[in-house]
C-alpha cells in the first residue's frame, strides 16, 4: 500500500532531494507539490520544483502549486546565502511548464477533504501555506492524516540565529499557529537530530558522486553549494533534514526514538524569534507533536542511495552541465 502525501517546499537543495524521494520511493503517492516563500526566491523554488520533476522523469506528472509569496506578518527573509539560487546553476527550458491555476492553500484544502483522514503533509518550508489552510478551514487539521514538520531545535542551536532555526524563524506566527490548531504532528528538528543523524560527509557524497546516474549528479551539483556553507560554519558535510521528513513518514522504522512534547514557538521577542521551546512533560503543559530524537543515518543513507540508483532519463535536457 503506498502513503498518500503532499510536499509543501521551498525547493532548494535538500527540498529538492526530498521531492525525489516522494517521487521515486515505491512507497509514495506524491499527489501534490505546493511552494512557499523560503529559501530562495519564489520563481527559483518553482523552476528548482520543475527541475526535480524533470531529473526524475516525472514531468508534467504531478501538479505545482503556488501557495503564499511572503510570510503571514513579515517580510521575507533569504536564505540565498546558503543555497545559492538553490539548483547549483542548472538550468531548462520553461516554456512550456505553468503551475497550476488554483492557490497552492486552496489545493491544500480541497485534495485533503476530498479524502479526509487519508492524506499526509509533508512541510519542508516555513508554515504559511499550513497556517493559512488551518485558519480558512477549521476542519482541515482534522482531516489531515499526519502533518510531518521540519523545523525547530529541541532544545538546542538554531540555524539562522543563535536560538531559531530557518524555517520558523521566517514565520514565527505561521509556526505557532500551526501548533495550537490539533494537527497530528510529527517534528523533525534541526538540531540535535539533523545535525547528529543526517549529515553526509565526504565519503558518503564521494560515494554519492560514484553512482554517476543523471540522479546522482542532480544531487552532487545542488548540494555543492550548501557543502561549502556547511563546512564554513564547521558542519561536517550536507544537511538533509527535508528528505529524511520524507523518507519517516515513507519508513517509520527509520525513527530510533521518539517523544512526545509540548511545542510552542517564539513570535513576540527580536532575539529569540522562531525559538521552538519543547517541553518534555514536566511542565504541565497539553503534548502537541511527537518529535524525533534519533533516526537509522544508515539505514536511510541507504535509502536515499538505492533512490540516486536508478537509471532514469531526465525528461529534457538541462542547461548547466548535470
Amino acid at each position: 500500500m503506498t502513503t498518500r502525501l503532499i510536499i509543501d517546499t521551498d525547493t532548494a537543495q535538500d527540498d529538492c532531494i526530498a521531492l525525489l524521494v516522494g517521487l521515486l520511493d515505491n512507497a509514495a503517492q506524491l499527489e501534490a507539490i505546493t511552494m512557499v516563500a523560503g529559501n530562495v526566491g519564489f520563481d527559483s523554488q518553482v523552476q528548482n520544483a520543475f527541475m526535480t520533476l524533470n531529473v526524475a522523469g516525472r514531468l508534467g506528472e504531478v501538479p505545482v502549486y503556488l501557495g503564499c509569496t511572503r510570510p503571514l506578518m513579515r517580510e521575507w527573509v533569504s536564505a540565498e546565502n546558503v543555497h545559492g539560487d538553490g539548483s547549483g546553476g542548472l538550468s531548462m527550458d520553461m516554456s512550456d511548464q505553468a503551475a497550476e491555476t488554483e492557490h497552492g492553500v486552496d489545493a491544500l484544502i480541497r485534495i485533503v477533504n476530498e479524502s479526509p483522514g487519508e492524506v499526509n503533509i509533508v512541510a519542508i518550508g516555513p508554515l504559511t501555506n499550513i497556517a493559512m489552510a488551518a485558519v480558512k478551514d477549521p476542519t482541515f487539521a482534522e482531516n489531515v492524516r499526519s502533518l510531518v514538520i521540519m523545523g525547530g531545535s529541541n532544545n538546542a542551536r538554531g540555524n539562522i540565529t543563535a536560538a531559531g532555526e530557518f524555517n520558523f524563524y521566517v514565520d514565527p506566527e505561521a509556526a505557532q499557529t500551526v501548533f495550537e490548531a490539533g494537527f497530528n504532528i510529527v517534528v523533525v528538528p534541526w538540531a540535535p537530530l539533523t545535525l547528529n543523524d543526517a549529515v553526509f560527509g565526504h565519503q558518503r557524497l564521494a560515494e554519492i558522486k560514484a553512482i554517476d546516474t543523471p540522479l546522482a549528479r542532480f544531487f552532487t551539483r545542488i548540494c555543492a553549494a550548501t557543502l561549502a556553507f556547511d563546512e564554513s560554519v564547521g558542519i561536517a558535510g550536507t544537511t538533509h533534514p527535508d528528505s529524511l521528513s520524507v523518507a519517516i513518514l515513507l519508513h517509520p522504522e527509520l525513527i530510533l526514538e521518539q517523544s512526545p512534547y509540548n511545542v510552542a514557538v517564539e513570535t513576540s521577542s527580536e532575539l529569540t524569534r522562531g525559538y521552538s521551546a519543547m517541553s518534555w512533560g514536566v511542565h504541565g503543559l497539553t503534548n502537541n507533536a511527537m518529535v524525533v530524537e534519533r533516526i537509522d543515518s544508515d539505514a536511510f543513507y541507504k535509502l536515499i542511495t538505492s533512490l540516486l540508483a536508478q537509471e532514469i532519463t531526465p525528461s529534457r535536457e538541462f542547461g548547466g552541465n548535470l
